[in-house]
């Protein structure tokens, strides 16, 4: 009697795990992701989303050191081709959004443009780590563009990814942010700051992809969530967040 409820408490935790997606996903999906799942959960309430976010290229090098992840969504299209090359992806990615870079003050009006970075009042501009970040990557493209890196590169602090880069301006500890159109619809920044769309000349395409992770194929709930992201019922939710969708 013993070894068999042990067998049904085994096949009861294995049932729990197969139906908790566990979910990487790039910063900039804060507010979009938390969108989603609460429309995936009403149609699967049986199922538990579990959503960690980072930095693209932060939570690539986690999923290569065996973190337990079954779904990557990033906001490059460079992190979920690394993964595949490691080993660590199932199947090929699939573009699900295409993102906005802007600059998003609550102290100063940034409504001039990127030509604010020479203000006198601004001693501080956030960005996202441009070697593990997209949206960092695509900040520091735009600075060049415009031939303004040079004379703002004192001013840059650093965040691990681009909602901390957002969270700076909140805290105080910079005047401005680049950070991804998406998060301007938050309810931390909604209608508490101001913000300017950079001119998309200035950096190329934010294509955000994503992929199912090596051993999915035992959580099937994890494909079924790929499936409902790529949906047009989901894409409408993008939208919403400022995002072009494919």
């Amino acid at each position: 009697m013993k070894g068999i409820l042990i067998i049904m408490a085994s096949m009861a935790a294995a049932v729990a795990h197969a139906q908790t997606v566990r979910v990487a996903a790039a910063g900039n999906l804060r507010y979009v992701m938390d969108d989603i799942r609460e429309k995936y959960l009403s149609s699967h309430p049986h199922v538990k989303i579990d959503i960690t976010l980072g930095a693209s290229g932060a939570l690539a090098q986690q999923i290569i050191n065996g973190a337990p992840f079954d779904f990557f969504m990033s906001a490059d299209t460079r992190s979920p081709q690394k993964l595949k090359e490691q080993g660590c992806a199932s199947g090929d990615a699939k573009t699900y959004a295409f993102g906005k870079l802007v600059l998003w003050s609550n102290v100063l009006d940034v409504s001039i443009g990127i030509e604010i970075l020479n203000d006198k009042r601004v001693s501080r501009v956030a960005i996202a780590k441009p070697d593990i970040a997209p949206y960092g990557e695509k900040a520091v493209d735009c600075m060049k563009y415009y031939k303004l890196y040079d004379s703002s590169e004192d001013k840059l602090v650093y965040a691990d990814n681009i909602a901390q880069a957002a969270q700076f301006v909140v805290t105080g500890n910079a005047e401005i942010a680049f950070i991804a159109y998406s998060l301007v619809f938050g309810p931390e920044m909604k209608d508490k700051g101001n913000y300017f769309i950079l001119n998309t000349e200035s950096y190329k395409p934010v294509e955000q992809a994503c992929v199912l992770l090596k051993g999915w194929e035992r959580n099937p709930e994890a494909g079924k969530f790929m499936k409902f992201v790529l949906s047009e019922e989901c894409k409408s939710v993008f939208k919403k967040y400022g995002y072009n969708v494919p």
